[in-house]
């Protein structure tokens, strides 16, 4: 079993900067990506960026490819979306999610965490 665990986030302000953590553990061997995903209110969960399990490979969504940056850290277990310039319609709730295969698709990931919340208002 995989265990997921995100933490990092919070209130902003628009322009703002926040760096969510997914701490990893459990029975891991056969993850071969972690992804961040979110999901608003009414909406659908809607992938925002990929990695491999090593950090190798990395993906973006469009609509935030240039502000952030998803990372891993394998010493300590970690994967981090890193995102700037934050805009009000980031607010979401953000999860951190485990898988085999390298997919946009959400239903493709096995493993997920609770979610850490992000919200971004004046």
């Amino acid at each position: 079993q995989v265990y997921l665990k995100e933490s990092g986030g919070g209130s902003v302000q628009p322009g703002g900067s926040l760096r969510l953590s997914c701490k990893v553990s459990g029975d891991y061997g056969s993850v071969n990506y972690f992804g961040w995903f979110r999901q608003a209110p009414g909406k659908t969960r809607d992938t925002v960026a990929l990695v491999s399990s090593l950090g190798g490979h990395v993906w973006h969504a469009g609509s935030v490819e240039d502000r952030s940056t998803i990372s891993v850290d394998t010493a300590d277990d970690l994967v981090y979306l890193q995102m700037t310039n934050l805009k009000v319609e980031d607010t979401a709730m953000y999860f951190c999610a485990a898988g085999r295969l390298f997919s946009i698709n959400p239903k493709d990931f096995t493993h997920w965490g609770q979610g850490t919340q992000v919200t971004v208002s004046s």
